[in-house]
């Protein structure tokens, strides 16, 4: 039984607490210096430094990136289409995707504080599902400090490509949590016909479903429709998501609340990466209508973009930017984004600085959670499922 005290902490009220870690949970918040624990058990000294819960990347791709390569320019035409159809012809010269490339991107992660992510894995006819193996590999390389849910990927569409149906079916028979969809309208040119087939699959494998629709104004309302209809008719509440989903921001108000209410009443979540040309979210509504939000960093450094670092402290940033967050609470919002209220995105009951959940625990130099917010700083501490994998800002792993 390993064992671990994380003593003198600040948490959410103030006051300084330890923490007891038994085999990777915590099971003890007491007041500090209170927790009777035998003398061998290890013991970090919190310093009264601030304690959050590990971010939880809700929207990655950790395989495709070169981070830790040369620097890769960018290239090729900047429409989806367009950047599709060039990783394709340069992931090979790359090594993409690659054991060593994902490990790169999840100690990045780590280092940044996640300890817990949701990754779109390409599945096609290119790579199969060897993508998917090199994840879990790297994932296992760290010692599972990063828990990892695979979503099985279509980056370069579903019907418009014979076999990756199929692809997506091995995928889910074979663990992934969740299989993917690409603008069913806009890149295979038949949302019905794709949407179809990817309940049928999500419904007889039992697994959830994560589609990218980044198709905007009413041709994305009109997806999101299709969506919400046919999670209600398969009994996926709760286990279908929308990515990035720009369209929402851009309906016109009545038809947003109707379309946040159908969301919501059908259990269809939403993830963002906020970008800062994305038109904000009506996350008040979504909130009310109980359309859950997560946050993720999207691509990191890959053929798409070389932006991204793995921060996802930055991404819960933007989104407040974005959104025009300003007084403690909202701040404090966009945190909860980022670490407590994305449990349900990595199927965790409960995630928190509280007895039960996995012992993931970052701790910062800050004076509370919008200081944290506003100035982003370095991780100090980052102890992930009861290991110390950051520590004084030095990756460990």
């Amino acid at each position: 039984m390993r064992s671990l005290v994380v003593g003198g902490v600040r948490g959410s009220g103030g006051a300084l607490v330890d923490l007891v870690v038994v085999d990777g949970v915590i099971t003890d918040v007491a007041a500090a210096g209170s927790a009777v624990v035998p003398p061998e058990v290890e013991r970090v000294d919190g310093r009264g430094l601030l304690a959050l819960p590990g971010f939880i990347n809700a929207h990655a791709h950790v395989d495709k990136s070169w981070w830790g390569q040369p620097w890769v320019s960018y290239g090729g035409e900047p429409t989806t289409q367009g950047r599709i159809a060039h990783e394709r012809a340069e992931r090979d010269k790359y090594g993409i995707p690659s054991v060593d490339g994902t490990k790169a991107v999840l100690r990045e992660f780590l280092r940044h504080g996640t300890t817990a992510t949701r990754t779109h894995v390409d599945v096609d006819l290119g790579v199969g599902l060897r993508g998917i193996a090199n994840v879990h590999e790297a994932a296992a390389a760290l010692n599972g400090a990063v828990e990892v849910e695979i979503v099985a990927f279509p980056q370069d569409g579903v019907l418009r490509r014979p076999g990756v149906l199929e692809l997506l079916d091995q995928a889910a028979a074979e663990g992934a949590t969740s299989i993917g969809g690409l603008d069913p309208a806009s890149i295979d040119r038949d949302p019905v016909g794709q949407l179809d087939a990817l309940f049928e699959i999500a419904v007889r494998r039992n697994v959830g479903i994560d589609i990218h629709l980044h198709d905007r104004g009413d041709l994305g309302g009109f997806q999101y429709e299709l969506i919400a209809e046919r999670t209600v008719a398969g009994g996926l509440s709760g286990r279908v998501n929308v990515s990035h989903g720009f369209a929402l921001g851009e309906l016109s108000p009545q038809r947003r609340s109707e379309m946040v209410y159908q969301l919501g009443e059908a259990g269809v979540s939403w993830t963002t990466v906020a970008p800062v040309n994305s038109a904000p979210l009506p996350w008040r509504e979504m909130r009310t209508a109980g359309v859950a939000i997560g946050l993720g960093t999207d691509g990191i450094r890959d053929l798409w973009s070389p932006y991204g670092d793995g921060d996802l402290l930055q991404i819960a940033r933007g989104f407040a930017r974005l959104h025009g967050l300003r007084d403690d609470a909202d701040l404090t919002y966009a945190i909860e984004l980022a670490t407590t209220a994305a449990a349900p995105f990595v199927h965790r009951e409960v995630h928190g600085l509280t007895p039960g959940a996995r012992a993931d625990i970052v701790l910062i130099d800050a004076e509370n959670v919008p200081d944290v917010l506003v100035r982003a700083p370095r991780r100090e501490f980052v102890i992930a499922g009861g290991q110390v994998v950051v520590r004084d800002g030095v990756l460990q792993v």
